[in-house]
């Protein structure tokens, strides 16, 4: 028998790893089998009136691409099928989606809760962008339950986290942290990059949205930029975040939309392969004599060991690895470095290693930094695809000759 709709198959049977290859395809008339690259602005109408519909429609039609296009529809549709959201909307980048996904649902007066353990431009736009707009931002320990119950004890309008936190890896309890933020009436943002959709599902834990940098994992390979905001309930997406992005023009280009779409087919293979490399670097790390302590998820040593394994199928591939010599022995170090390149990136197919305390977070105070434990020894790595014995030789010469 004939396939029903080749054009726009139906993956709703198909398991999670298949949505990542087939999951969204739009064919057009010429059946191609590698997904089509719209690189367009524009759309054409046959007529005043067929213009007119399109605008009054329910945005089937396309009709900018600030809007939507074709091939980024593809990529929203595959990660949405993928993660089991109803709504999703790709942007320019990572940071335009957590900026796209906070400041749609908040108005001066609101107020919102996050973890001190933030990515610095996270943190930014909590701690100064809100506050420039009238809202009251407030900072906990994400790791500590009481000051989560402290803080929704009021009345709240949203509650951003990152799980794992970069770069500190801190874990914050999902499912406790949505039940509080339910209750105090906020909608729930979670930044998901560090363990992305592959290892953990924050809607199943309760979060309203899910944010991604693509351009970390689901990219991959360092060759662009781009995010996507997800949303569990569509009526959300498409009346709350989705009027603030259609008119603030955060879009993303349709050939990047193309490369993210083409990375999410070998996304849960390279971060499964990242991942099991990750683990051996780490206890590689755990018993060097130059390393205070190494930080990663799935290593029993992790202070939140238990939680980890409640809510992620794996532990990722981003280390952090604090050193006893302090600054001059993390730069020694990053110096003696041959194959993991130093780079403020992550989620690459190529190991990276950066210092986060004079780079990602180096515009932060001495005190901000204490709080999210950003110290002069801290490096932050990224493990990438080569042989993890490789990564482990090129660490163990670099700490040697450091």
């Amino acid at each position: 028998m004939p396939r029903t709709d080749h054009r726009n198959p139906n993956v709703s049977g198909l398991r999670p790893r298949s949505k990542l290859v087939h999951g969204g395809i739009r064919r057009s008339q010429f059946d191609e089998t590698c997904e089509a690259l719209y690189q367009t602005s524009g759309y054409v109408y046959g007529s005043a009136e067929e213009a007119e519909s399109a605008f009054a429609n329910d945005g089937s039609r396309h009709v900018y691409s600030r809007f939507r296009n074709p091939t980024s529809a593809m990529f929203e549709d595959r990660l949405a099928e993928y993660e089991g959201a109803e709504w999703a909307y790709a942007t320019s980048s990572g940071m335009a989606a957590v900026h796209g996904a906070l400041l749609s649902g908040l108005r001066a007066g609101d107020r919102i809760v996050a973890p001190r353990s933030l990515f610095i431009s996270c943190y930014w736009i909590i701690k100064e962008l809100c506050t420039r707009f009238g809202m009251e931002s407030v900072f906990v320990d994400g790791t500590s339950l009481a000051e989560w119950q402290e803080a929704l004890s009021r009345p709240t309008k949203a509650v951003f986290v990152e799980s794992p936190s970069n770069p500190g890896l801190e874990v914050v309890d999902l499912e406790a942290v949505c039940a509080l933020a339910h209750k105090a009436g906020a909608v729930v943002v979670a930044d998901n990059a560090f363990a992305t959709p592959v290892l953990q599902r924050p809607f199943e834990f309760g979060a309203d949205v899910v944010i991604y940098s693509a351009t970390k994992h689901i990219d991959g390979q360092g060759r662009c930029l781009g995010g996507v905001i997800l949303a569990k309930d569509r009526k959300y997406g498409s009346d709350v975040i989705h009027p603030f992005l259609r008119h603030t023009g955060p879009a993303i280009s349709p050939f990047n939309a193309w490369l993210l779409l083409k990375g999410m087919e070998t996304l849960e293979l390279r971060v499964q392969a990242q991942s099991a490399a990750a683990f051996q670097v780490a206890q590689f790390l755990e018993s060097h004599p130059k390393v205070a302590q190494v930080l990663y998820p799935l290593v029993p040593s992790h202070p939140q060991y238990d939680l980890v394994r409640k809510q992620m199928s794996g532990g990722g591939n981003m280390l952090s690895i604090f050193l006893k010599g302090g600054k001059s022995e993390a730069f020694n170090t990053l110096n003696g470095l041959r194959m993991v390149m130093i780079s403020n990136n992550l989620g690459d197919s190529k190991s990276l290693i950066t210092h986060p305390a004079t780079t990602t977070h180096s515009k932060l105070t001495d005190e901000e930094k204490a709080a999210a434990r950003i110290e002069p020894g801290l490096l932050r790595l990224s493990v990438g695809l080569e042989d993890p014995q490789d990564i482990i030789e090129d660490l163990d010469r670099a700490l040697a000759e450091a």
